[in-house]
């Protein structure tokens, strides 16, 4: 996706931090969304665990109903079965033209969408929740199998 508008808060994040394309945020977005709705994942947390959006500060933290929440791992797994499903083989080169190489750097993405009010943090979610959870290239070729048709 080229296009974005300068004027809405990721369009000002692309400006500031230009290492993601605008498509890795709108993927964790996505790969968020599948592990809540197609995977099950997340729990809803404690309404005083949750930390306030920016935007939410004047209205005193109040959250969306059946918000639930993911660890770092829980994402990065998501993160990770969305991807096969969506580009199978070419997972990782997908990702690596957005600029995401590691699970460190869908911590980053979801830091930087915490800080402008479009994801949300429990008070004990840290970015080293995303480090290491697996191995890019090992991690994009598990589950894969390629089948030849028996006439061949």
């Amino acid at each position: 996706m080229a296009f974005y508008d300068p004027s809405h808060p990721l369009g000002q994040l692309l400006l500031r931090d230009s290492r993601y394309k605008v498509d890795a945020y709108l993927f964790v977005l996505e790969s968020l969304s599948y592990a809540q709705d197609t995977l099950g994942f997340g729990a809803e947390p404690p309404e005083d665990d949750l930390e306030p959006r920016p935007a939410d500060r004047s209205r005193r933290g109040r959250r969306r109903t059946g918000e639930r929440h993911l660890t770092g791992q829980q994402l990065c797994e998501a993160a990770r079965r969305y991807a096969m499903q969506q580009y199978g083989f070419m997972a990782r080169t997908v990702l690596a033209t957005w600029g995401v190489h590691s699970t460190r750097d869908f911590g980053e993405i979801v830091f930087n969408m915490i800080d402008i009010g479009q994801m949300r943090k429990t008070r004990k979610d840290k970015r080293e929740d995303f480090h290491d959870v697996y191995d890019f290239e090992s991690a994009f070729t598990r589950d894969l199998s390629f089948s030849v048709p028996d006439n061949a």
